[in-house]
C-alpha cells in the first residue's frame, strides 16, 4: 500500500497489464510513467531515473472476522464498485474467483530467472527493509510462534503473527525482548498485548507498541511487505530470511 502522491501532488493509478519478474506495472495517470509495484519506483517513462520513490504504509493481510475483533469501529469497501458486479468478488478459496487458478498452481505464471530453492515460489512472507539489509519471514514460522524478537541492521525489531490468518506487523522493540502475555486473549490471532522482560504490558496499536503504564511511551511500527516468495526474493536477492525450515 502506496501513498497517491508524487512529490507532494495527487494523482490515481492504473494497471498497465504488463509484468516484470512476475510482478505488476502500474502507470500513474498525470505522466503515464510505469511504475515497480513492488518497490514503488518508476521505471520507464518521464519520471524514470528521476530517484523519486512512493511512500509506503504498513498493512495487514488478514480475515475480515479477526480484523472485525481488533477494529470494530471500521468501515469497508463495498463489493459495489461499478466495475464488476458485486456477485463477481468471491473469496479465494472459490474456484470461481478471479485467479483461482494461478493461486492453486505452485509456479509463477512465466518463466523467473531470478529465484531462490529456500521456500516455494508462492511460499508467503512478511517482509522488512532496514538500514539497508532485508529479511523475509516465513508466514507459516509466524503462525507458529506469533512473537519473534530478532534485528535487522542496526533496529531491534518484535515480529507479530497470527494463527488464525497471514496477518503479521513488527514494531521497533529499542532492546527489550517482548513475548505474549500469561492472559493472551487473542484466541489465537494477532495479539491484543505484549509483555516485556520486566512483566510490563504493551498494547497492540495500528502504529505503535504503547505502554499500558505510560501511554506516552509508544514504539512505532514498521513499514513491511507481505508477498510470495518469489517477489520477495526477486528484488533482494541479499535477503535474510527467517523460518526457512518452517516454510516448505
Amino acid at each position: 500500500m502506496y501513498s497517491a502522491k508524487i512529490n507532494g501532488a495527487r494523482t490515481t493509478f492504473g494497471t498497465s497489464g504488463l509484468l516484470y519478474l512476475n510482478n505488476k506495472l502500474m502507470y500513474d495517470r498525470t505522466t503515464n510513467s510505469l511504475w515497480n509495484s513492488f518497490l514503488g519506483e518508476p521505471v520507464i517513462g518521464p519520471l524514470a531515473d528521476s530517484g523519486i520513490k512512493l511512500d509506503l504504509f504498513p498493512a495487514i493481510l488478514t480475515t475480515w472476522e479477526e480484523w472485525l475483533a481488533q477494529t470494530p469501529d471500521t468501515t469497508v469497501l463495498s463489493t459495489d464498485t461499478g466495475i464488476y458486479p458485486p456477485q463477481n468478488y468471491k473469496a479465494e478459496s472459490n474456484e470461481s474467483s478471479f485467479y483461482y487458478d494461478y493461486r492453486a498452481r505452485a509456479d509463477t505464471m512465466f518463466p523467473q530467472w531470478i529465484r531462490d530453492p529456500s521456500l516455494s515460489p508462492k511460499e508467503e512472507v512478511f517482509g522488512l527493509s532496514l538500514d539497508g539489509a532485508h529479511k523475509a519471514y516465513a508466514v507459516k514460522a509466524l503462525q507458529q510462534e506469533r512473537v519473534v524478537n530478532d534485528t535487522i541492521g542496526e533496529t531491534d525489531v518484535v515480529v507479530i503473527g497470527s494463527s488464525k490468518s497471514t496477518g503479521a506487523a513488527a514494531y521497533r522493540r529499542d532492546g527489550r525482548r517482548f513475548a505474549l502475555p500469561a492472559n493472551d486473549a487473542s484466541a489465537g490471532g494477532l495479539p491484543f498485548s505484549l509483555v516485556d522482560a520486566e512483566g510490563a504490558e504493551w498494547l497492540v496499536r495500528d502504529e505503535f507498541l504503547e505502554s499500558a503504564k505510560d501511554p506516552s511511551q509508544k514504539l512505532p511500527r514498521l513499514d513491511s511487505r507481505q508477498s510470495f516468495w518469489f517477489g520477495w526474493y526477486a528484488f533482494h536477492p541479499d535477503t535474510l530470511l527467517y523460518g526457512a525450515d518452517l516454510g516448505g
